[in-house]
């Protein structure tokens, strides 16, 4: 059994170069190798790089029930440094993306956020086509002077991609609900969203009670008034303007009638969400965010990381 181990570890041999310089069995040489790990004879060790943190990753699988979960260094000492985190964030995405993006998936992605724009502009150019089509999942007009950032996302993740994209031509908020109503019926809105229940993937960022400074500029922000009925109502997050709870349940108000995106039951069958968030002041956005089932992919920053497994 020694013999056999040192010959396969050591020295490098395969299988079949043991058993034929031994005069054994294949079989015989992987039982072997088998039984020197369970007595102890092998043992294996693993030396998990510096920045690596897949005991929080594994942690954090566990904890929500995720299919995976990405977790970084923000490269600052101030887990208060939003800057830090965004790039952190946006750098280990754009890796998670390049890794796991190899064919055949439609892509929904929301339109105002800086994380997800780090994220694509992190992104090497792809050889080949390993997205179909990339469709927005909240209107992305706004402001003309913030509209280019969210037409910019759609631009460089098409282009990196080598996907189709899908603009939504429509505000992502809208004044009344007669009015969503009337555009949601619009054809040049109809021909956008019919795309949304093929949707394989959804690239998505969580948002707070207080929008982003992108989103607030966009002029798609949420109003004060929006914000306390929100509060009031127990809302701690949004995924695509669509608010939740602690527990990440929906939360129901007028603000719902007045989005142009797709809605939280359709967002919520998408087979594989992916949030890129983190920073301690999302913390309890993204722990509702992950109760609620609105993503089973996320990718964090280590501060983050720890404190939702401690809370």
């Amino acid at each position: 059994m020694a013999k056999v181990a040192r010959m396969y570890h050591e020295r490098g041999l395969r299988q079949s170069e043991i058993a034929a310089e031994l005069h054994i069995s294949q079989p015989r040489v992987s039982r072997l190798l088998k039984r020197a790990v369970e007595l102890g004879v092998v043992r294996i060790t693993i030396s998990v790089p510096s920045g690596v943190h897949t005991d929080l990753e594994d942690a954090l699988e566990a904890r929500f029930g995720l299919a995976e979960a990405v977790v970084t260094d923000t490269g600052s000492s101030d887990a208060d440094d939003e800057g830090s985190v965004e790039r952190a964030l946006g750098a280990a995405a754009a890796v998670y993306l390049e890794t796991t993006l190899i064919g055949g998936d439609s892509i929904g992605i929301s339109s105002w956020s800086s994380t997800l724009l780090a994220a694509v502009e992190a992104m090497r150019p792809s050889t080949g086509q390993v997205v179909e089509e990339v469709v927005q999942l909240v209107g992305g007009v706004g402001d003309p002077r913030v509209q280019v950032e969210a037409t910019r996302l759609l631009s460089s993740f098409a282009s990196a991609t080598g996907a189709t994209p899908v603009f939504l031509p429509a505000p992502g908020l809208l004044g009344s609900s007669q009015a969503r109503e009337s555009l949601m019926g619009d054809p040049s809105v109809t021909q956008v969203t019919a795309h949304w229940a093929a949707l394989t993937t959804a690239l998505v960022g969580i948002g707070t009670l207080d929008p982003s400074p992108l989103l607030r500029s966009s002029g798609n922000g949420i109003s004060d008034a929006d914000q306390d009925q929100l509060r009031t109502l127990g809302a701690v997050g949004d995924v695509c303007l669509r608010f939740f709870d602690a527990e990440g349940v929906p939360v129901a108000s007028g603000l719902d009638e007045r989005v142009i995106g797709v809605s939280a039951a359709d967002l919520r069958r998408i087979p594989r969400r992916i949030a890129v968030a983190g920073g301690v002041r999302k913390v309890s956005a993204i722990r509702g965010a992950l109760r609620g089932g609105w993503a089973n992919v996320l990718v964090t920053d280590v501060t983050a990381a720890q404190v939702l497994l401690g809370g």
